[in-house]
């Protein structure tokens, strides 16, 4: 393989770019695909798992990898551009191997795989020949142990083994991908490794990450964390999603985390799950930028610049009447964020109000949002209780989920057209 170092560290490959012969990107580097062959024997590293656009996942023999440095990949072009699929006789360095319990042959110390080496044999075969472990870990009170690379026959452990692992390493390869991203990831684990995975990420990134999941990822791990925990994601979670998981647990079980979670969060989630799933109420969320009437547009801007908004809820601020938190007092109307753009900075909100856009009613039905939607040419809609008072906001992200098909963020996008020169069906390496 010209180009390559004689030794490639894998934690090193994660998010790389890959890049076609005519420099053309065709997807980023996710993960190593290896093979345990018998004992004795090197495990051969035999493709790289590659995300192209769609976040489709796809299998890319080494044979067609004619270059890896610390900067790109570089393809013979994309082979098979169908979903990788692992086979159980495969193992995936980053996913599986990286913060595993190993042990030392000549000391039996157990110690922790942070890195994992391949290189090229003299057969042209790409091989796990060294592994970076830390020793230590694990151990109460105790520094960070020193770390050692070993040749990989100097431990036991790696292959066949079902034990607990945990997922710094992995995360740390990872820390760049969005939630979404992330997800995909993670969905695409064994049930063990994905809640190993999941238990190790913070309260706010497993919130994140949960709302990009599909329900039976996102109630599969909600229900092994504790009762404490499950309660502390759920209030990282934006109040809509957090609803919808909560809907698809049993009632004991969900009234149990409503009792465990902070009041107010509690009940901005119990509102929610007043309404049907499928209306204005069962998707909206409770909390967009509010102002009174005489609040300037300067104030305005300020709220919308807010990092934590998403797109959605940043593209209008909505006049209440005091109190501004939902329900509030009697609602104004929405002010786009465009309008605050050209106006003067202390002129009042409460004069640029869009008359022509009303609140819907909570139970107003998906198909009759999407029209509101696409009528006013709205990213978000008002949500209005009988008494006229604010009682949250409908997103067009919220709406794409409800329209589109239940198992869209596992579906394959057929409509993903292989890259020039690839063929579209290549034996994998057994």
């Amino acid at each position: 393989m010209t180009g390559s170092p004689a030794r490639v560290f894998v934690a090193r490959l994660a998010g790389l770019p890959v890049f076609d012969p005519l420099g053309d990107q065709v997807g980023r580097v996710r993960d190593v695909v290896v093979v345990f062959g018998a004992l004795g024997r090197l495990p051969r590293a035999v493709g790289l798992v590659v995300e192209v656009p769609g976040r489709r996942r796809v299998f890319v023999p080494m044979t067609r990898v004619t270059s890896m440095d610390a900067g790109q990949v570089i393809t013979t072009g994309l082979v098979n551009m169908r979903r990788f699929e692992q086979r159980a006789t495969e193992t995936l360095i980053l996913a599986e191997m990286l913060d595993r319990t190993v042990t030392l042959r000549a000391t039996e110390e157990p110690v922790t795989v942070e890195d994992v080496s391949i290189e090229p044999c003299r057969t042209g075969d790409w091989q796990v020949t060294r592994l970076f472990v830390r020793k230590g870990r694990g151990r109460p009170l105790r520094r960070r142990g020193e770390t050692v690379l070993v040749p990989f026959d100097e431990v036991t452990g790696l292959a066949g083994v079902e034990q607990r692992q945990g997922a710094a390493s992995l995360l740390a390869a990872f820390d760049e991908l969005k939630a979404a991203d992330l997800a995909e990831m993670i969905h695409e684990l064994t049930p063990k490794r994905r809640l190993e995975v999941a238990a190790a990420l913070n309260d706010e990134r497993l919130a994140d990450v949960l709302e990009e999941l599909p329900e039976d990822d996102q109630v599969e791990i909600l229900s092994v964390l504790g009762g404490e925990r499950a309660a502390d994601v759920l209030e990282a979670m934006q109040p809509d999603d957090a609803a919808d998981l909560l809907s698809e647990l049993p009632a004991d079980q969900a009234e149990q985390l409503l009792e465990l979670m902070d009041p107010e969060e509690a009940d901005d989630v119990r509102r929610l799950l007043v309404f049907e799933h499928r209306t204005a109420g069962g998707m909206m969320t409770p909390e967009p930028v509010i102002l009174p009437p005489d609040a300037s547009v300067a104030e305005a801007l300020a709220h919308v610049r807010r990092q934590e908004l998403s797109p959605a809820l940043a593209a209008a601020v909505y006049v209440c009447r005091p109190p501004l938190e939902t329900p509030t007092g009697k609602y104004l109307g929405l002010v786009h964020t465009q309008r605050l753009l050209r106006e003067p900075p202390r002129e009042p909100v409460g004069a640029l109000i869009d008359k022509d856009v009303e609140a819907l009613p909570g139970d107003t039905p998906l198909e009759a949002i999407t029209r509101h939607l696409a009528t006013y040419n709205l990213v978000a809609a008002a949500v209005a209780d009988d008494m006229g008072r604010l009682i949250g906001v409908v997103t067009v992200d919220d709406v794409l989920d409800h329209l589109l098909p239940e198992d869209w963020r596992e579906a394959d996008d057929d409509l993903t057209a292989p890259p020039a020169g690839s063929s579209p069906e290549v034996p994998r390496v057994p």
